[in-house]
């Protein structure tokens, strides 16, 4: 069955906390594309360079890295509602706190911050979707992968036009936005059960000792790098005024939300997952190499056709990391997140550094190596990840039926 049509509350018939929550979420993703398009305006601002702007990314993602381990044992201990209301705090006081620096080093302090709260809302975000939504994981898995998809759209348009006008404005405007999510969820979400079990700091990392949970993570690794070198790098190539960089990479996010939510499915049912992830990842390393090598037309073009590939890869990888292991699905999307995001974290700090040391061309063709690299791994690693995604298929649909009937 068409997960859009799965159940009888489907994709768009879903409870208001489950609404209230993927809209937060929309605005938690814009942060991360926000600073996209102001990326040289800030680092005019504050008489920084590339290198050094680029730590905004790194700082956030890495702090967003480490917390993964933190969040599970959070919500397992005060519940997901209050797990959430106190990321959004955190992402309100340091996104605001952000629009007031006077220095590249305090901006990128207040990433850290802002990365803290954005990973205690993002991971139990799609736990409350997945364990509220009408129609089981499937549904909710595209209802995130669209609020993922939407908020990485929003956000760079938001940068761009807010940003136009000073730079620090878009942090502003992130914090006005969360402070309406904070709201929303304050309001129309119940308090969450609390799991019936709690879960200690290093669960998380004991269950990438599962093959295919750690399979699944460490191509996501890779894949990651290609993915931020992407967006962290491309808008001091491009070298665009706020408001054409900010329509390339809307342009990017809403392929990435079209192809996350419809395309994806639809590829996943007629060839399975495995197959289009590989050939998501090959033609990703395509595209980048052309974006890299290029013309400047090329590199436009490219930006946004990247947004594709993206939208398919994060669907996919999502599906795996929920479905794959024998763990709770917070303690596998934490395990999970918890790798993936240090090359969140590395490329965009490497990306301008390997330019320094070799020329623009170079950063795009690791990216490149490292999307073949993730390939790779689906492909070596494909029989642990299909037996153990067959073997745990059978559980997961009677736990989605049950969901469904709940509902």
């Amino acid at each position: 069955m068409d997960p859009l049509d799965a159940g009888t509350g489907g994709l768009l018939k879903q409870p208001k906390s489950v609404w209230a929550t993927a809209g937060a979420s929309v605005v938690a993703f814009m942060g991360i594309g926000l600073v996209d398009p102001i990326l040289p305006s800030i680092a005019q601002g504050l008489h920084a360079t590339a290198s050094q702007v680029s730590l905004l990314f790194t700082s956030y993602f890495l702090i967003t890295a480490v917390a993964m381990l933190v969040t599970g044992f959070v919500s397992s201990r005060i519940g997901g509602r209050k797990t959430l209301l106190l990321g959004l705090a955190f992402v309100v006081v340091f996104a605001g706190l952000a629009g007031t620096s006077g220095s590249v080093g305090e901006l990128v302090g207040f990433r850290a911050g802002w990365g803290l709260g954005n990973a205690l809302f993002v991971s139990t975000a799609l736990a409350v979707i997945v364990g509220a939504a009408a129609g089981g994981s499937a549904a909710a898995i595209l209802l995130y992968e669209s609020a993922l998809g939407l908020g990485m759209a929003c956000g760079p348009l938001l940068g761009a036009l807010l940003g136009d006008a000073s730079w620090r404005y878009p942090f502003f405007g992130t914090a006005f936005l969360m402070a309406v999510g904070f709201l929303c969820i304050t309001v129309f979400l119940k308090e969450q059960p609390k799991p019936a079990r709690k879960t200690s700091l290093l669960e998380p990392v004991k269950a990438l000792g599962h093959g295919g949970l750690a399979s699944a993570a460490v191509s996501a690794f890779f894949y990651n790098y290609t993915f931020f070198t992407v967006l962290a790098f491309t808008p001091f190539v491009l070298d665009m005024s706020p408001y054409r960089s900010g329509a390339v990479f809307f342009a990017w996010g809403v392929l990435l939300a079209v192809f996350s939510v419809i395309v994806a499915p639809r590829l996943q049912k007629r060839f399975g997952s495995l197959k289009v992830l590989g050939g998501s990842l090959v033609l990703l390393a395509a595209d980048v190499l052309v974006l890299g090598y290029g013309s400047h037309t090329a590199a436009v073009v490219c930006t946004i056709l990247s947004g594709a590939f993206i939208g398919v890869n994060n669907t996919v990888y999502t599906e795996l990391a929920l479905g794959v292991s024998d763990a709770p699905r917070p303690v596998a999307s934490a395990g999970y997140n918890f790798v993936r995001w240090f090359a969140a974290a590395a490329a965009p700090y490497f990306a301008p550094k390997i330019e320094e040391w070799t020329d623009i061309h170079i950063p795009f063709l690791v990216a490149a190596v490292t999307a073949i690299v993730g390939a790779g791994v689906v492909v070596v690693r494909r029989k642990a990840l299909t037996r153990e995604a067959e073997e745990l298929q059978t559980r997961h649909t009677a736990e989605d039926s049950v969901a469904v009937f709940a509902n």
